[in-house]
């Protein structure tokens, strides 16, 4: 019987609690305000954030959000960075994406979790 598996999403400004399991930063830079050892993150992988063309792009704003998000995934096809973040998925019972958008809705650990989480 295999392991249930859970992909969770938070801000990398709330604080980190032992339910997180494995937390690993999801944005290309380095949230403003946060000190390394603060944020808690097990792993930070800036390469599976969007680029930073799409990210002017968006610019957070929630009318953007779908066709960001197809973008997006469009730029995870292939990529290593998302291919080494389903392999934590897989051998993590529960990953914890932190992110540092104030959006809580529209930002891409949501497109993330939805691509792990299927």
């Amino acid at each position: 019987m295999a392991i249930p598996r859970e992909v969770r999403i938070k801000r990398v400004y709330e604080e980190p609690s032992a339910d997180d399991g494995f937390r690993v930063l999801v944005d290309r830079l380095w949230p403003r305000g946060v000190a390394k050892v603060d944020a808690h993150v097990d792993e930070w992988l800036k390469n599976v954030g969007p680029s930073n063309e799409l990210r002017h792009w968006f610019g957070h704003e929630p009318a953007k959000f779908a066709r960001f998000a197809a973008r997006y995934r469009e730029e995870l096809v292939g990529s290593d960075a998302f291919a080494q973040l389903r392999r934590l998925a897989e051998a993590h019972p529960v990953l914890t994406l932190v992110y540092g958008a104030k959006d809580t809705e529209h930002n891409q650990a949501v497109v993330l979790q939805g691509l792990l989480n299927g």
